[in-house]
């Protein structure tokens, strides 16, 4: 798979939740390749800021070339705070698609799951799937892409306050719902990679991770974003993968958290 680096026009953009914020950009050639788990590197026009911001992709619209980014800004002065001033017609630098995402070519009952920011690339995930999917959403309080999540299965929520849903985590939710599925799919924070790699073994079920992890080249040349494999890596020859370039989505078996 190609990847691009190029000036993408902003389509629209809307703050959906606090400090949470949907981009639509346009782009010449990266939606016709970007598939669910991928990601784009982001560029800000900050020269002392040489580094992209890695940001997944929650929707792609291949026939107006169009990808949807939803981010959390993270603090004044940041990147991801400069992104939240794009308005329409201006040009933002990305490259990708960059990782390897999801497989969509599986039939089973599957958990789609996200937590926080690992929430966004479950949508476009659950529009690609072909099976029965339950999605289950986890917020610190306030909800954001619940009803977009519902056109394309059973949606469940947990909040740690009780706000909304189950009061807790996505297990929690699981439990309290009576759920089951034959498979996992999940992104978020890694404490709940964590208890869904532990869930998937006691169930003894395949349960792919999208890890986040702090990025920084996005290809695999700087090795700054490994997490720790069962196995030796080719590239650095110990007991790592890249999260850019072998992942983010790794098989749960894969990777030690």
């Amino acid at each position: 798979m190609s990847k691009y680096k190029e000036q993408a026009v902003v389509v629209a953009q809307e703050r959906i939740a606090t400090d949470i914020y949907s981009l639509w950009i346009q782009t010449a050639n990266i939606a016709a390749e970007a598939g669910p788990g991928q990601f784009l590197s982001v560029y800000t026009r900050d020269e002392s800021k040489l580094l992209p911001r890695p940001i997944s992709i929650c929707e792609v619209d291949k026939d107006k070339s169009y990808i949807r980014l939803v981010y959390r800004v993270t603090g004044k002065g940041t990147g991801t705070q400069q992104f939240a001033a794009l308005k329409e017609g201006d040009q933002v630098a990305v490259m990708g698609p960059l990782g390897n995402g999801f497989m969509t070519n599986c039939p089973r009952k599957a958990f789609l799951i996200g937590g926080g920011i690992g929430i966004p690339p479950m949508l476009e995930l659950a529009k690609q799937l072909d099976c029965e999917k339950q999605i289950i959403a986890g917020y610190r309080d306030e909800l954001f892409l619940t009803e977009e999540l519902k056109e394309y299965g059973s949606v469940y929520v947990a909040t740690e306050d009780g706000s909304s849903g189950t009061k807790g985590n996505v297990l929690d939710a699981i439990r309290e719902n009576g759920l089951d599925a034959e498979i996992i799919y999940a992104c978020g924070p890694a404490p709940m990679l964590r208890a869904l790699k532990a869930y998937a073994e006691e169930k003894n079920i395949p349960c792919y991770l999208s890890l986040e992890e702090r990025m920084a080249c996005g290809i695999g040349a700087c090795l700054a974003c490994v997490c720790q494999s069962k196995e030796v890596d080719g590239h650095s020859h110990v007991h790592n993968k890249r999260v850019c370039k072998d992942g983010p989505v790794f098989l749960a078996t894969e990777v030690e958290l």
